[in-house]
């Protein structure tokens, strides 16, 4: 595919159908759309998804959403059923039990409570041992099905239900975990950081690299929650502009071992722009907080510098 222009892939047929109970303003259906429309028509996918906000509101038994072959996991083993699959349509491959039309893509589908924590060594394994398939993260920043709980992909001073901001509290402590690069140290074929930008062509072009690259693949994918992060439903473009204008979620992949960067903002924002229009933040904005932003920009400016590093070197 050499078009991914917005026009082309929205040409494409659906392969998650409408109808679903995501609310309104939320990342993960996009996610899902764009990466799926990265299959090529004539070929056939596997979904996979672990428990969370999209396969409660994408599934409920006997239906789901997908016009593909569906499969719901539990929360810890998304990456192992799906390692699981690839391994069988392999050997039915060998055996001859398919026709030489049945060519299957296996995508699997979490968000960060099922990824970056209680999924995170099924994913593991299944990266390390090298099946063919493709693990998408959609990463909302914290368990947003349950309620709203910090996971370890939750940003620095997030309030949240178990990280509460008040008199006592600024909020989560730890700073957010960098899964991608923990899986690319796996030494995958191909990793990849993407979010919504403008036109999606970063989106779907990823999406289609990992899908058709042989071997394992991962794509984190920022997808905003607005419950969670506190926004109007109709900002979350603007949300994912200001997280790549801001380095906070920059756009970068790992092909092969080669540390490439998608994006490189000619001016980088303030991370204040960022945080400023999400309800989450809100405390840090509080006279005599000022030291928690700064704090903020240093772990961002940290990272960013670090990222740029890996990439100039490879």
């Amino acid at each position: 595919m050499s078009d991914y222009s917005l026009k082309t892939m929205l040409g494409k047929p659906e392969r998650l159908a409408p109808g679903h109970r995501m609310c309104a303003g939320c990342g993960a259906p996009i996610a899902v759309r764009a990466v799926l429309r990265a299959v090529h028509e004539e070929d056939q996918a596997v979904v996979g998804n672990a428990t969370g906000c999209l396969e409660v509101s994408t599934f409920m038994y006997p239906y789901t959403s997908y016009e593909d072959s569906y499969i719901h996991n539990a929360f810890e083993n998304a990456g192992a059923t799906m390692a699981g699959v690839e391994t069988a349509y392999k050997v039915l491959k060998r055996k001859g039990k398919l026709g030489e039309k049945d060519n299957f893509k296996f995508i699997t589908f979490g968000g960060d409570g099922g990824t970056y924590d209680i999924g995170f060594q099924s994913l593991s394994g299944a990266m390390e041992r090298g099946h063919d398939m493709l693990y998408v993260c959609y990463d909302n920043g914290a368990y947003m099905n349950t309620g709203i709980q910090r996971s370890s992909a939750t940003p620095m001073y997030a309030d949240t239900t178990t990280t509460p901001a008040g008199k006592c509290s600024d909020g989560k402590i730890q700073y957010r975990k960098d899964l991608a690069a923990i899986i690319a140290e796996h030494y995958v074929p191909y990793v990849a950081q993407t979010t919504f930008t403008r036109d999606f062509r970063d989106l779907h072009k990823k999406s289609e690299k990992a899908i058709y690259t042989e071997g394992s693949s991962f794509l984190n994918v920022m997808a905003p929650c607005p419950r969670g992060w506190r926004y109007a439903t109709e900002d979350i473009m603007e949300i994912c502009r200001l997280a790549v204008e801001t380095c906070y979620w920059p756009l970068f992949e790992v092909d092969h071992g080669e540390w490439k960067l998608s994006y490189e903002p000619k001016h980088k924002l303030p991370i204040e722009d960022f945080l400023k229009p999400q309800g989450r933040f809100k405390h840090l904005f509080k006279p005599g907080n000022e030291h928690l932003i700064e704090l903020f920009q240093q772990e961002v400016d940290k990272r960013w510098e670090d990222l740029q590093y890996r990439c100039a070197r490879s």
